[in-house]
């Protein structure tokens, strides 16, 4: 049975994700940290595709994601990684340059991975801009893909020894 996805919305900018992993958070962050991997969990809803992953994982570096779904469309999003304490969190910006909804701008995410020995609980807190952006992105279907792509991390887990 897999863990679930809890997405909810927190005052008037944030967006807080929540899930637990049946593993230790040092494979959690391996898997959500190297491009290799990347690559075959972060991919949204069914039928998409990870088309680019450049990822400079260190304070200062940037990275570029793009997606492309089963009808064409095209997702890119691009940031800056603010800071990273291996295996336990890290801050980037984000921001969408094409699909989802661009006009968000630029959001700030904070990822927390929480030891609970041989399990892991994922906090994910995304700050935007704006309450109007912050609803945008809620109403955009995000919480599908995000619950897809980490049924993928999840399955990537336990068939991974790192």
């Amino acid at each position: 049975m897999k863990n679930v996805l809890k997405v909810s919305a927190v005052g008037d900018r944030e967006i807080v994700v929540t899930r637990d992993f049946n593993a230790p958070r040092t494979l959690v962050w391996e898997t959500m940290s190297k491009p290799e991997y990347l690559t075959r969990w972060l991919l949204g809803p069914p039928g998409w595709e990870f088309t680019k992953c450049e990822d400079d994982q260190c304070v200062g570096g940037r990275f570029r994601w793009e997606w492309r779904g089963p009808d064409g469309m095209e997702m890119a999003m691009t940031g800056v990684y603010r800071e990273i304490v291996p295996p336990e969190r890290c801050v980037r910006t984000e921001s969408f340059e094409s699909g989802c909804v661009p006009q968000m701008g630029e959001q700030l995410a904070t990822l927390e991975l929480i030891d609970r020995g041989e399990k892991t609980s994922l906090k994910l807190t995304v700050l935007y801009p704006s309450r109007e952006a912050r609803d945008g992105a809620f109403a955009s279907g995000m919480e599908r893909g995000m619950s897809a792509s980490y049924d993928r991390l999840d399955d990537i887990i336990t068939g991974v020894a790192v």
